[in-house]
């Protein structure tokens, strides 16, 4: 009995701030980040557009360039507006903007219509991705905030899993154009109201709590606030910002890459499209999980661990992928992937705040995500050309591993930044 009480103890103080109207807005921001999961239907779909409009793999998959520009471009303008100006109105028109791009989408006649909506997509990404919710969610929550955060970010894994499927159940009944349509009505009819009513910001940041007045700092105040946050400029000026900066490029090099290629990949290889789909929607599920599994365990270990920890699973699982299309190694590789792929989005708040600090922290993530700009657009495209020459994704694989591998030794070699400053 002891123990149970002991256990309920911990559990209680784990998720002590989430409750009243920050459980409300967590709520909201899970909401906001389904919008993300509209972007995995487009690789699953890849067969159905190109086939029915007579592109190739590569002008296809290149729409993904402009699109991850704008997001990687306006990613800084977004964090300095979520810390000037709060993440609510951020967040509202971005669903607005991506409402509407599928509801184009589903008109799509010509190459170039395709590459502006995609970019419209990728803008609305980036107002509802990590940088926005990650702020004001931490706001929000001091104790149990990797959980916290865990359990935002799984909406994107959620909508990634419910589009590809609804996606693909409407594909088989009408055709794609349907289904797009559908997603865009789904935004603008279910996402928008439910962010309307609960996403705020907070009078005060929770953080701010534990400051007495006179400025003395209370006993109980955490670890991200014992030293002055870290402007933009001055992370810039740390190596720990450049070895984030140099990782996230290899994950958006490796992760986008993968979603664009893994189901043309899996039916090259005499895979049914229907099973090669359940593979892709099975890696998204598993990223529910591993938010929330991954969230709460950086709350009981050093921020440095958990990113770390995830970097090195997502190594191991492009280890995996070289090994395809053996069978014996498919199930480790969806494992893995889907696992790593969705807990980064949790442990990189966390690291940055270590590294950095709490107050500047969309800012400097905004920062970071210009490396979305190299790394994300390359990546699909660095997939579909070597297929299209060779005739296979072999060297694109190995490619991925080994960027992996030097991404995860990187990141022994974090620190925080401002006890050195």
């Amino acid at each position: 009995m002891q123990g149970q009480g002991s256990l309920l103890s911990r559990i209680q103080e784990a998720t002590a701030d989430l409750r009243g109207r920050a459980l409300w807005v967590i709520f909201g921001c899970l909401v906001c980040q389904i919008g993300l999961g509209y972007g995995y239907v487009l690789g699953p779909m890849a067969g159905d557009v190109i086939g029915e409009l007579g592109w190739t793999r590569a002008m296809y998959s290149g729409a993904r360039a402009p699109q991850l520009i704008v997001a990687s471009l306006t990613s800084p303008v977004v964090g300095w507006l979520v810390i000037r100006h709060g993440s609510r109105r951020i967040l509202l028109g971005s669903i607005v903007v991506l409402a509407v791009a599928f509801l184009l989408l589903a008109r799509l006649q010509s190459l170039w219509q395709l590459y502006v909506l995609i970019m419209a997509q990728g803008l609305a990404v980036t107002g509802l991705g990590d940088i926005t919710v990650g702020q004001l969610a931490s706001e929000w929550v001091k104790r149990g905030r990797g959980l916290a955060l865990g359990i935002v970010y799984t909406g994107s894994n959620i909508g990634g899993y419910l589009m590809v499927a609804l996606a693909g159940w409407i594909t088989e009944i009408w055709t794609w154009r349907e289904a797009f349509t559908v997603m865009g009505l789904g935004a603008i009819g279910v996402m928008l109201p439910i962010a309307w009513a609960t996403v705020r910001r907070p009078d005060r940041p929770i953080e701010l709590e534990a400051v007495e007045p006179g400025g003395n700092r209370a006993s109980e105040a955490p670890a991200e606030y014992e030293a002055p946050s870290m402007s933009g400029p001055e992370a810039m000026r740390t190596r720990s910002f450049w070895i984030l900066a140099f990782s996230l490029f290899t994950f958006f090099f490796y992760f986008l890459g993968i979603l664009e290629h893994l189901v043309l990949f899996l039916t090259d290889n005499g895979m049914d499209r229907a099973e090669a789909f359940g593979y892709f929607r099975t890696a998204l599920a598993l990223g529910i999980i591993s938010k929330v599994v991954l969230g709460a365990l950086a709350d009981r270990v050093p921020h440095e661990r958990a990113v770390q920890l995830d970097y090195a699973l997502l190594a191991t699982s492009s280890i995996f992928l070289t090994l395809l299309p053996d069978p014996t190694w498919l199930w480790p590789f969806v494992v893995a992937y889907g696992f790593a792929t969705a807990a980064r989005d949790v442990v990189y708040p966390l690291i940055i705040t270590h590294c950095f600090g709490l107050a500047h922290m969309a800012e400097i993530y905004g920062l970071l995500m210009l490396g979305l700009l190299v790394g994300g657009t390359t990546g699909p495209v660095f997939a579909a050309a070597l297929h299209d020459h060779f005739g296979d994704y072999d060297l694109a694989f190995r490619t991925f591993a080994v960027m992996n591998v030097l991404a995860a030794v990187a990141l022994l070699f974090v620190r925080d930044e401002r006890a050195r400053r």
